[in-house]
């Protein structure tokens, strides 16, 4: 299955990332992808410009991105998995994954369940944290996990998902540039995809604040495309179903586990 991994840069302007998402969905439609991820704040920056506003400004924008990814689902006959806030009664908002089928129906939505509260930074000051697990969808075929971000630090997060099956893993995030952070992401990722033995699929923001370093990486992790730390643009990939059966044949690593003895305590 081809697929297309998007980094973008986006602002406080909803209306440019709106049509950011849309011409990068076509591009992506174009090159014969099937299925198109997003990075984590591709409907709208969070900053201390705009976090103040989210109670009044969420509950007109959030509804407009969400018809905006069936939409254009529907138009270009893919899956988007694309990321926004999304407005909260009971409080602040959630930082929220869609997955969005090719007839326009809603295949996921995930609430992150890991808030940035690291690196002198507070996520949890302005988004709610989810408490279920991140799920899977199906694309063609393809059992397809779903993360987002500081997820990638938490290691058991994605076993739950090999144990219920994957076949890849899309992580969409909006990973701060630092000292090391680059170097962070870049092992984290490959781990993420060799322990699990598992495609990854990382799309990320990039921009002055961030690491950008969007890839496809393969079951032993290889990247097999990627995009640099600097520019917008769009990574293809072929996910190979041989690839990961021949993998996991070399690699039985999941088969090899002792769970029996993971949680034994003396």
């Amino acid at each position: 299955m081809r697929v297309a991994v998007v980094q973008t840069s986006p602002g406080i302007e909803p209306e440019a990332n709106f049509a950011t998402i849309s011409s990068y969905t076509a591009e992506a439609a174009a090159g014969g992808a099937r299925l198109v991820v997003f990075p984590e704040e591709a409907m709208l920056l969070a900053d201390d410009e705009n976090k103040p506003d989210f109670p009044e400004l969420l509950p007109s924008i959030w509804p407009r991105f969400e018809e905006l990814v069936r939409e254009l689902a529907r138009e270009h006959g893919l899956t988007i998995i694309a990321a926004g806030y999304e407005p909260n009664p009971a409080g602040t908002p959630f930082n929220t994954i869609l997955a969005v089928g090719p007839d326009g129906g809603e295949l996921a939505r995930y609430h992150k369940i890991h808030t940035y509260d690291a690196f002198a930074y507070r996520e949890s000051a302005y988004v709610t944290r989810g408490d279920v697990l991140p799920p899977i969808i199906e694309v063609e075929g393809w059992r397809i996990g779903i993360a987002n971000c500081y997820d990638v630090r938490f290691p058991e997060l994605f076993r739950s998902l090999a144990d219920r099956g994957v076949d890849a893993i899309a992580l969409s995030a909006a990973w701060v540039s630092g000292k090391g952070k680059e170097e962070h992401w870049s092992v984290l990722t490959r781990a993420r995809a060799i322990e699990n033995v598992s495609w990854f699929l990382a799309s990320a923001t990039v921009g002055p604040d961030s690491a950008g370093l969007s890839r496809v990486i393969d079951p032993l992790g290889v990247v097999v495309s990627g995009l640099d730390a600097h520019d917008e643009g769009i990574a293809f990939a072929e996910l190979d179903a041989e690839r990961t059966a021949a993998a996991r044949r070399m690699l039985p690593a999941l088969e090899n586990r002792r769970i029996d003895l993971a949680y034994h305590v003396n």
